[in-house]
């Protein structure tokens, strides 16, 4: 960890991070109504949340003085969580003081390598950069390009099949092992005993968003529940 690191990545270290989105068509999907849950979240005691989007980003940085790991899902196919440079110094700009991009293997939209992207934050933001990954390959290659930390939130989403029902804490393990920066666990975590398994696993900290911040997703689980 570098020293510019340091200080924000200590900041979230075995605690909770809220990410507070909403998937196109919910009515939550508004930048000032996001913004608000993440100074909610923050109030009842997460270290830190995960928004997408410039506006987003813009107006939860104006709410909360936890660290805010930005992105910016552009499209919804392939690389596109903050897939360019460009995407991804919008969001430094807006002020997050983390960056997510889409880290795995496959080839990005602007043509560059994954270290071309990190070094561009570096250079011209101080941001540091979140890697979003899915396999201990790619976890290991993002170390290589220069990302400040790696995340686990892409596993079982880029292959073929649906994803499992739980989180990849063997990914988690896996990537703490071998790995010189945090591991931020993230994907499937849908109770507060999943939580800890992750920090138990070696997780650094432990993002949360569909279980805690989906309205729709909580619905339809009790409907289902009293239909059975």
């Amino acid at each position: 960890m570098t020293d510019a690191a340091a200080p924000v990545l200590t900041a979230i270290r075995g605690g909770l991070v809220v990410s507070c989105q909403a998937p196109p068509g919910d009515p939550l999907r508004d930048p000032e109504v996001l913004a608000r849950m993440a100074a909610s979240v923050v109030r009842a005691g997460a270290i830190g949340v995960r928004v997408n989007g410039v506006e987003v980003v813009r107006r939860t940085r104006a709410l909360v003085k936890t660290p805010v790991i930005g992105l910016w899902k552009d499209g919804d196919e392939g690389v596109y969580i903050t897939p360019t440079a460009r995407h991804a110094l919008d969001v430094a700009a807006a002020g997050a003081d983390i960056v997510a991009v889409d880290a795995t293997a496959r080839p990005r939209p602007d043509g560059r390598t994954l270290a071309d992207t990190v070094a561009a934050i570096h250079r011209q933001t101080e941001a540091l950069v979140l890697a979003d990954v899915s396999t201990v390959d790619e976890g290991l290659a993002a170390v290589d390009a220069g990302a400040d930390a790696v995340a686990t939130t892409l596993s079982g989403y880029t292959g073929p099949g649906t994803p499992p029902a739980g989180p990849d804490l063997e990914l988690v393990a896996a990537l703490a092992g071998k790995l010189g920066v945090p591991v931020i666990a993230e994907g499937r975590i849908h109770t507060p005993e999943q939580a800890r398994a992750a920090l138990d696993a070696g997780a650094w900290a432990v993002v949360v968003g569909t279980a805690i911040t989906s309205p729709a997703w909580l619905t339809g689980r009790y409907r289902a529940a009293l239909a059975a």
